[in-house]
C-alpha cells in the first residue's frame, strides 16, 4: 500500500510539473515577441528612447509591487488561485495596450500589466511557480527541475522572438504598421487565457499545510542578504533590459524588426541550452561557483560589444554573452530554495524577487537617457561592470553556505 501511495504521489507531482512547464512555455512565447514589439510600437507612436526607458521603469515597478503583495499573502492562500489571477492579468495587458496611445495611459498599463521589458525571470507568476515546483521536488531533482523549467521558458521565448517578425509580413499583406502591432498584443492576450486554462488544472496548492506565523523565520538574514546582492545584479541588468537592447541595435546599427527577431531567437536558444549545462556544472563545482564563474565572462563580452565597430561583431559578442549570462538563473533559484526551510519558500522566492524588480526598474529610465548620449554603448559598459562587482560579492559572501546536496 505504501508503494502504491508513493507512486501515486510521484505521478501527481509529475503531472503538476508538466502543467507548470506548459504554462511557462506559453508565457515565454508571448514574452519573446512582446519585448521586441513593445519598443518598436512606442517608436511607431512617435516616442523616443527616454520614453521607452520610462515605460520599462513603470513596468518593472508595477511588477515589483504586485510580486511583493502576492509574496506576503502566498503563505496563507491557494497558489493555484493566485496563478490564475496572474494569467488573467496577462490577458488584460494584451487587450489594453492596443487601445491606448497617450504616454500616461501606456505607462499605466505597463505598470499594472505583465509585459516584462527585461526578458528575464521576473513577474508575479515566477515566484508562485517556483514555490510549487520546489514543493514537488526532492533535493536531488530540484536543480534539474528548475533547469528544465528555465530551458522550456527560454526555448519558447526564442520561438516567440521569431514571431516578432510577423508585423513585417502583415504590413506587406496590406495591414497598417500599428494595426499589425495591435494584432500581436491580442495574440499575447490569448496566450494569457490559455495559461489560465492550464492553471485551472493544477490541484489546489496551498504553500504549506501549516503556514508559519511569519512569512520568513530562521532564514530571514540569509534571504535578506541574498536579496540585497540580487538587487545589484538586477539594477545592472536594467541598463540592458531586452527592450532597450533592441532599441540600441535599431538605433546604432539600423537593425530591422525581422533581423532583430532572428537574432533574439538565436540568443534565447543559446540561453536555453545553457540551463541544463548549468545544472551539470553545478553538480560538479557547486551552485555558487557556477553562478559566479559563468557570469563574469558574459559581462566582459557585453562590455566589449559596446565598442563594436560593426553589427556583426556586436551580434557575435552578444551571442557569446547569451551562451553564459543565464546560467545563474536555475542555479540561483535552486540555491534560494535550498537554503531556506520548506515553509519559507514562497516568501523567500518573493522577497528575493521583489527587490530585484525594484532595482531593475530604476535603471531603464537612466539607460534611456544614456542611449541618447554621444556614446550610445555606455549602458552596456555600466551593466557589465556592475555585474562583475555583484559576482565577486556573491562569491565572498556565500561560498561557504552549502545547499543540502553539497554538504557531503
Amino acid at each position: 500500500m505504501t508503494s502504491i501511495a508513493t507512486e501515486s504521489k510521484a505521478s501527481t507531482g509529475n503531472t503538476l510539473i508538466a502543467l507548470l512547464y506548459a504554462a511557462r512555455g506559453l508565457r515565454g512565447f508571448g514574452d519573446g515577441f512582446a519585448i521586441i514589439i513593445l519598443p518598436t510600437y512606442l517608436t511607431a507612436l512617435g516616442y523616443d528612447a527616454v520614453a521607452v526607458g520610462l515605460v520599462a521603469t513603470a513596468s518593472l515597478l508595477g511588477t515589483a509591487l504586485l510580486t511583493l503583495i502576492v509574496g506576503w499573502i502566498a503563505p496563507r492562500r491557494d497558489l493555484r488561485a493566485l496563478m490564475i489571477f496572474g494569467a488573467g492579468l496577462m490577458a488584460a495587458t494584451g487587450v489594453a495596450f492596443p487601445n491606448v496611445e497617450h504616454f500616461v495611459l501606456i505607462a499605466l498599463v505597463a505598470f499594472i500589466g505583465t509585459i516584462n521589458p527585461s526578458g528575464g525571470d521576473l513577474g508575479v507568476l515566477v515566484p508562485l511557480e517556483h514555490a510549487v515546483l520546489a514543493h514537488s521536488a526532492t533535493d536531488k531533482r530540484r536543480t534539474h527541475i528548475f533547469a528544465r523549467y528555465s530551458l522550456i521558458g527560454a526555448l519558447c521565448t526564442a520561438a516567440g522572438s521569431l514571431a516578432a517578425s510577423l508585423p513585417d509580413f502583415l504590413v506587406s499583406a496590406g495591414s497598417t504598421r500599428l494595426g499589425a502591432f495591435h494584432l500581436m498584443f491580442y495574440a499575447y492576450a490569448a496566450l494569457g487565457v490559455l495559461s489560465a486554462v492550464l492553471y485551472r488544472r493544477v490541484p489546489q496548492a496551498p504553500a504549506e499545510e501549516k503556514p508559519p506565523q511569519a512569512p520568513l523565520g530562521p532564514s530571514r538574514a540569509t534571504v535578506y542578504k541574498l536579496a540585497a546582492l540580487f538587487s545589484i545584479d538586477a539594477f545592472a541588468g536594467g541598463f540592458v533590459a531586452q527592450s532597450l537592447l533592441v532599441l540600441w541595435l535599431f538605433e546604432r546599427f539600423d537593425l530591422s524588426l525581422s533581423a532583430a527577431g532572428l537574432f533574439f531567437f538565436w540568443s534565447s536558444t543559446l540561453s536555453a541550452f545553457s540551463y541544463p549545462v548549468a545544472a551539470w556544472i553545478a553538480r560538479r563545482v557547486g551552485l555558487v561557483n557556477t553562478m559566479v564563474f559563468t557570469h563574469i565572462p558574459s559581462s566582459l563580452f557585453l562590455i566589449l560589444a559596446a565598442f563594436s565597430p560593426n553589427l556583426y561583431v556586436a551580434l557575435g559578442l552578444l551571442l557569446l554573452r547569451s551562451a553564459l549570462s543565464q546560467m545563474d538563473v536555475p542555479t540561483r533559484t535552486s540555491y534560494v530554495m535550498a537554503v531556506v526551510t520548506p515553509a519559507e519558500r514562497p516568501a523567500a522566492a518573493s522577497v528575493t524577487a521583489v527587490p530585484r524588480s525594484l532595482a531593475s526598474a530604476i535603471s531603464p529610465a537612466i539607460s534611456g537617457a544614456l542611449l541618447m548620449t554621444a556614446f550610445s554603448g555606455l549602458p552596456l559598459v555600466v551593466c557589465g561592470t556592475l555585474k562583475i562587482v555583484y559576482d565577486l560579492a556573491l562569491l565572498v559572501s556565500f561560498r561557504h553556505i552549502k545547499p543540502p546536496e553539497e554538504e557531503t
